[in-house]
């Protein structure tokens, strides 16, 4: 809150200068003296709502203005997805610029069809073991290995073994959509 509260000075200032008024000028308006605007301003007077009212006023702002807005709650708080088998935890923000799901892979006997969409997809396995089918290559991708790939490129992914695999998966705007919205087959 200390923080705040040592904006209210240069915000004030900000929306004064915005106006293109002097100290004099907005004192005059607010029924302050120039000096006592001055020392807002600068910090060296304590804000109080009987002196930040008739400034805000004048200004046709309000005292929240004044505050500096509270940080969005960086907790991302979005449903876990199941389909085909698979759990997808988003870990970003629906309108994040970066669409990042911990996907679990069930154990599968074999590999599910081959996908081929625009985008490009980045993985890193968490735990577990994953079959990476990426167009002739078939890779097993062990816990701390990480995957890059044009998703134009056929592909498709499931565990290797017994047990899950835990991934990491990044997207870009289209992989996003087609591995985390597409319809249930």
């Amino acid at each position: 809150m200390t923080d705040q509260i040592e904006q209210v000075g240069p915000r004030l200032r900000a929306a004064r200068r915005s106006q293109g008024w002097t100290l004099d000028e907005l004192a005059s308006r607010a029924g302050l003296s120039a000096s006592t605007l001055s020392r807002l301003e600068s910090g060296k007077r304590q804000a109080s709502l009987e002196l930040l009212v008739p400034l805000t006023r004048q200004l046709g702002i309000r005292i929240d203005d004044l505050l500096a807005p509270r940080p969005a709650d960086p907790r991302v708080r979005r449903p876990v997805v199941r389909r085909r088998g698979l759990e997808i935890a988003p870990l970003a923000r629906e309108n994040s610029p970066v669409h990042t799901y911990r996907i679990t892979y069930p154990p599968a006997t074999e590999l599910p069809p081959l996908q081929v969409h625009g985008g490009r997809e980045w993985l890193y396995v968490l735990t577990g073991r994953l079959r990476l089918r990426v167009g002739d290559q078939d890779l097993t991708l062990r816990r701390g290995e990480a995957a890059e790939f044009d998703t134009r490129t056929p592909h498709a992914m499931s565990a290797a073994g017994s047990r899950p695999a835990q991934v990491i998966s990044i997207f870009d705007e289209t992989g996003a959509r087609i591995h985390t919205h597409s319809p249930t087959p």
